[in-house]
């Protein structure tokens, strides 16, 4: 989360975002959010998830547009969490935060069962193919979407908000940037056509899933939903599935094949665009790299956590333009 957002929130800002969905003071805890404040509260017996942005980050109209996605993704079968509305009827409720910007506040039902990591959605095999069949139908019926309302369309893939990273890659390395804007140019190059791209989460690993315990898939954070290739949205899947193993491609021998039978029975691609799964976990690779200089201190990131084996040689790596991962698609 960028700093001006954190230095400009405060317990009002709370307060009035919690009052239009009637939440109660004792009824609300904070949970762990990367890019917004996310909190869990309770409502006549059911628990529920806030979700207070930035415009900063995205605009009302956007996060309009990515709700409405996601109730038709539900209203389709999708397993995902589906988004609720304010007392008054409004999807984003707004908040001014006295600097000349807006806190964005929106609600959602909270998935169910556990965190999918916890699950073992890495390590049991019998959860790949249902994963895949997840993404999968999801794919399949975002080719009928259309917004509610055209001004809630959200972004291209290459819109300046997801890939206008100069102001940090620059400092952390001008070859990484120059290598970055040589990989957007060759992709905006790709074809696009109502079978191939449209709508995808963009981010839906095992940290957005939850599972019940009878291996029901709920995918939630859609606040990244783009227009992009399909592919793209598999190569994020795979992207960190195998991040930080110490055998990344044994592992992707494994769980690949698993997940793209359960895709295949749910949406046909065709598989003339998976040789361009490494251009796009290369796009992550280095997106990855960003964010953690935007957002992180890299020089003390604990060696053993998640993002401290992820930087471990990564400059050194992207530098030398080292595949991210070798395997033949």
């Amino acid at each position: 989360m960028e700093e001006l957002i954190k230095r400009r929130f405060n317990d009002r800002i709370l307060s009035q975002a919690m009052e239009p969905f009637g939440i109660d003071a004792d009824q609300i805890t904070l949970l762990d959010g990367f890019e917004s404040f996310i909190y869990q509260f309770q409502k006549e017996g059911r628990e529920y998830i806030l979700r207070i942005s930035h415009t900063q980050r995205r605009s009302a109209d956007l996060i309009r547009g990515e709700l409405d996605w996601i109730n038709y993704l539900a209203d389709g079968g999708v397993g995902v969490s589906r988004a609720v509305p304010s007392q008054s009827g409004e999807w984003v409720e707004v908040v001014d935060d006295q600097h000349g910007g807006q806190f964005l506040a929106a609600a959602f039902v909270k998935a169910g069962g556990q965190p999918s990591w916890k699950a073992g959605i890495y390590e049991n095999e019998e959860l790949f193919t249902p994963y895949g069949r997840l993404i999968g139908r999801m794919h399949r019926l975002t080719k009928s979407y259309q917004p509610a309302d055209p001004a809630w369309k959200r972004m291209e893939w290459d819109d300046p908000v997801n890939i206008d990273t100069r102001q940090w890659l620059l400092p952390a390395s001008e070859n990484v940037y120059h290598r970055q804007q040589e990989l957007i140019a060759s992709l905006r190059r790709l074809p696009k056509d109502a079978e191939s791209y449209g709508l995808i989460h963009l981010d839906a690993h095992a940290g957005n899933l939850f599972i019940d315990d009878e291996s029901r898939f709920t995918l939630f954070d859609f606040d990244d939903c783009t227009y992009s290739w399909f592919v793209n949205d598999l190569a994020m899947v795979l992207f960190y599935a195998v991040t930080n193993r110490e055998d990344m491609e044994g592992y992707a021998a494994r769980f690949w094949p698993r997940f793209l039978e359960g895709y295949g029975q749910e949406n046909e691609l065709d598989s003339k665009w998976l040789p361009q799964i490494p251009h796009f976990l290369k796009l992550r690779e280095i997106d990855i790299f960003t964010l953690l200089h935007r957002s992180r201190d890299v020089a003390r990131l604990n060696p053993d956590g998640w993002d401290g084996r992820f930087m471990r040689g990564r400059k050194e790596r992207l530098e030398k333009g080292l595949p991210y991962l070798e395997m033949s698609f």
